[in-house]
């Protein structure tokens, strides 16, 4: 048995919910989804259609936000061009940072040269000018040498 939250954290569409269901189904696995009281059992036919109109439910959700993400990019990226960020208009995040602007590069190999020499995280990110989070995903990783 597979317990899930909500149906829509199992999959990323219609389709692939469906697809992966049946498989389940295959291999004798019932699937539930606790918030919404739903369950693959073959003895319920109700809650097959219930499942159904769930996942078309959840797909066509994600769909709106990602249309609606889209919507307030492209709005940012006009108001941004005719000079309003920072004047008239502020990002949610307060930093009012530029659209399109290119990935920050450092050396990771430095990452683990200063870790070795004892500087904290912070440290390091002030150092090298990248985020504490940075820092510590880089170290996570383990070794400098699996990076191009």
């Amino acid at each position: 048995m597979i317990l899930c939250w909500k149906l829509d954290r199992f999959g990323r569409s219609l389709l692939h919910c469906k697809s992966a269901l049946h498989e389940l189904q295959g291999y004798g696995v019932r699937f539930i989804a606790t918030s919404q009281n739903t369950d693959t059992d073959d003895s319920n036919p109700a809650a097959r259609f219930l499942l159904h109109i769930l996942m078309a439910a959840a797909e066509f959700e994600r769909e709106l936000i990602r249309e609606r993400s889209m919507a307030g990019l492209k709005r940012y990226r006009r108001q941004y061009a005719a000079g309003k960020v920072g004047k008239e208009v502020h990002s949610r995040s307060g930093k009012d940072l530029p659209v399109g602007r290119p990935q920050r590069t450092f050396d990771r190999y430095q990452v683990f040269h200063l870790r070795t020499r004892g500087l904290s995280y912070r440290q390091i990110a002030r150092q090298i000018g990248i985020g504490e989070g940075t820092v510590r995903r880089v170290l996570a990783l383990g070794n400098p040498s699996r990076f191009p």
